[in-house]
């Protein structure tokens, strides 16, 4: 059975919107910008909570605010198909590994690793060499961020969804 997600409607995509854009806003602040009051917003956030529309609220810093100044992407090619939750596994061993993800194309996987300085970062890379699936790596280091939002939180890479309701999604031809 496949699960659908839950439908969204314009003033669901408002409000999410404008949380993402201030999670810290206050139910009365939302309501006014989008017309309802505050228990009703409550109500829709409450329900978007329920169905794992939203799956929580943080806090978000700059990574160099805390001394992780340094940021690559690294694709990892294995021996033979290494299965997810091992990579998954792999990532969740090493902190400075921030995201992880299967992808498609010659890679197994792609790292998103956040570390001190280069030497920090080569250290880190030798450990996921050691792995014994991992046959090479291939690494990015990120020069300048070109789009708001990796730490700013401002929450942009999410905007352009939130823009487009899925079910009128146009797959590119």
């Amino acid at each position: 059975m496949t699960h659908l997600p839950p439908a969204l409607d314009e003033l669901d995509r408002t409000i999410l919107a404008l949380l993402i854009a201030d999670a810290r806003a206050s139910f009365v602040d939302i309501g006014r910008r989008v017309g309802l009051s505050a228990p009703a917003v409550k109500r829709r956030v409450d329900r978007l909570r329920a169905n794992g529309v939203i799956t929580g609220f943080t806090a978000t810093v700059r990574a160099e605010a805390l001394g992780w100044g340094m940021e690559a992407f690294v694709e990892v090619y294995c021996d033979s198909a290494a299965p997810p939750s091992r990579m998954s596994e792999v990532a969740r061993n090493h902190p400075e590994i921030v995201a992880a993800m299967t992808v498609t194309g010659d890679a197994d996987a792609l790292l998103h690793i956040r570390a001190r300085t280069i030497g920090h970062f080569e250290r880190v890379l030798e450990r996921i060499r050691a792995e014994p699936f991992v046959r090479r790596t291939d690494s990015r280091v990120v020069l300048t961020q070109l789009l708001p939002g990796g730490d700013s939180g401002s929450g942009a890479p999410l905007r352009p969804l939130l823009d487009r309701p899925a079910e009128n999604a146009v797959e590119p031809g």
